[in-house]
């Protein structure tokens, strides 16, 4: 008798611990997470977080997750590439990779939630990928002020019949 309430008091013991444990981590505040963008193009959808995410007054203190999403596209279809409000309300920086040439595009706050971007262009060629930039201006040592990205997002495409992860060209 003495052991069965010694189990039953140890699994007692157990579960409350748990429960505990369980309580904290359910109310600890783990403050919002870094924003996500978003690129659909045919059917095919990517949520990706930050690239790199920077102290804005401190360029220099960064967290690099690395994370870059991959999005299967064809000739046919554009890219429907959707910002939220936590980064269309900064001016932001929407760059376009093509095979031959690259389309930089300073965007408005306030002005944009989306965008749809061609996958071929006659001039420029096939979108080989996209970012999303967050520009803070920083002086240097002689004075001038730059732009510096702040945090960036990446989408990488990837063509029917090239292997994900390895772009190739347009010939």
């Amino acid at each position: 008798m003495k052991r069965l309430v010694a189990v039953l008091a140890a699994v007692a013991l157990l579960a409350s611990i748990g429960t505990g444990v369980l309580v904290w981590q359910l109310s600890r505040d783990h403050g919002p997470g870094s924003p996500e963008i978003s690129a659909f193009s045919h059917g095919n959808l990517t949520r990706v977080g930050p690239y790199r995410y920077c102290q804005v007054f401190n360029p220099t203190d960064c967290a690099v997750p690395a994370e870059q999403g991959e999005l299967a596209v064809d000739a046919r279809h554009p890219v429907q590439l959707s910002i939220p409000s936590a980064i269309s309300r900064a001016p932001w920086v929407l760059l376009r990779a093509y095979t031959d040439d690259d389309i930089v595009e300073i965007v408005p706050p306030h002005t944009r939630l989306a965008v749809t971007i061609p996958t071929e262009d006659p001039e420029r060629g096939r979108l080989t990928g996209i970012a999303v930039q967050l520009p803070t201006w920083v002086r240097d040592e002689a004075g001038n002020e730059f732009p510096v990205p702040h945090a960036e997002w990446a989408v990488q495409t990837v063509w029917p019949d090239e292997p994900a992860g390895d772009p190739q060209p347009a010939e």
